[in-house]
């Protein structure tokens, strides 16, 4: 028998506890696992190389206060700045206000939307065709997929914010990466069904010559408008998805603390079930060493078995882990302006958290173990 299939078969010698050891650690490691996603979606998503040359301009006060039109040329005239282009949130309802329902819909300008998105592909007859059609409308392959829309379809969205209903037409589908689920129209058109629109803008979206230029670009920008009745604050397109995740509270410290409590649960669960394994099998220990076993040895094998026990439930709990984020990502009702996925790095980290895990829970239980003397343990009784 090999030293690996003994360690094996001496982790699973009780399999009801050491199953439900198993399945209580993969539970841990599925929590841990989502808490991570939800982490590097939100604060280690860096989006495409292009993203980091962007910038977002809104209102200093809030999202809901418009910026005038006029501040466009102000803004496209400062140094460093390559294009700028509106981007107005319309919400209303697509078919019902169902979840599933839900997608971003934005009133732009087709012209120059392109210019500052160069990231984002689509034919250029598509573009072409967008750009002449004031009814026109672009969506991306994942919403085309979902809602089965082909070029040419007409979709209906009932005003809420805005006293409008859109009728537009599908002249482009468009594809991003990470995915945007989003709709953009001409904002001419809200324009002309809406007076008071014309000359708005909720947002702008900057597009600098270098990363590098982003935070001088977003100071020049703020120097701009410093005095006028409108203040701005311009911030990178990272920082401003950022604003929306502030709003929920501490989100980081809410991470941690879950995540703290995870792993300090997996090491209370591990460690218990190695102590009681490890008492029950002190005779054991004797006859190990009697055969020649060292102290080393012994500690060894005994970590061994709870590193084996652990990783088991960490390779569960990961697995789970990827399903389940799969899953809501795949959903219908699952809305989210944040790419989650489990990517190979969230999984290693969780599989390394469950091997630690094991190690440290063992530790002491196998030191005391291996210093058991040969007689004494052959003598011992329970």
């Amino acid at each position: 028998m090999t030293l690996t299939r003994f360690v094996t078969k001496n982790a699973f010698r009780n399999k009801r506890r050491s199953t439900l050891t198993v399945l209580s650690i993969a539970f841990s490691l599925l929590l841990l696992t989502l808490m991570m996603t939800i982490w590097q979606s939100f604060y280690h998503n860096q989006g495409s190389s292009e993203s980091a040359q962007r910038l977002v301009v809104r209102h200093r006060v809030s999202l809901t206060f418009p910026l005038p039109g006029y501040y466009r040329e102000k803004i496209r005239a400062l140094p460093g700045v390559v294009a700028v282009v509106p981007s107005s949130w319309f919400q209303g309802v697509y078919k019902d206000p169902k979840p599933e329902n839900f997608f971003a819909r934005f009133a732009t300008d087709p012209d120059e939307f392109f210019k500052v998105y160069r990231d984002i592909q689509m034919p250029q007859e598509q573009i072409v065709a967008w750009q002449r059609d004031r009814q026109g409308a672009i969506v991306e392959d994942t919403l085309a997929t979902k809602y089965g829309w082909k070029l040419g379809d007409r979709i209906a969205i009932a005003g809420d914010i805005y006293p409008v209903n859109l009728e537009l037409y599908i002249r482009g589908i468009y594809h991003s990466d990470p995915e945007r689920k989003s709709l953009y129209f001409n904002a001419k058109y809200l324009e002309e069904a809406v007076p008071t629109f014309k000359g708005t803008a909720g947002t702008f979206s900057v597009l600098a010559a270098t990363p590098e230029d982003v935070s001088k670009v977003a100071s020049a920008i703020e120097d701009t408008f410093r005095n006028s009745p409108q203040q701005t604050k311009a911030e990178s397109e990272q920082a401003f998805g950022l604003e929306f995740v502030a709003m929920m509270g501490n989100v980081k410290a809410f991470i941690l603390s879950i995540c703290s409590a995870v792993v300090f649960a997996t090491l209370l669960v591990s460690a218990n079930t190695m102590a009681m394994s490890i008492r029950e099998r002190t005779r054991e220990v004797a006859v190990l060493k009697t055969l020649g076993f060292t102290r080393r040895g012994v500690l060894g094998l005994f970590v061994s078995e709870a590193v084996a026990l652990s990783l088991g439930g960490g390779v569960i709990g990961a697995g789970l882990g990827w399903v389940l984020v799969f899953m809501m990502t795949h959903s219908k009702q699952f809305v989210s302006f944040f790419p989650l996925k489990v990517t190979p790095q969230i999984a290693l980290v969780a599989l390394l958290a469950s091997g630690v895990v094991g190690l440290l829970s063992a530790a002491l239980p196998s030191y005391h173990a291996s210093k058991v003397n040969i007689v004494d343990g052959l003598r011992h009784i329970g």
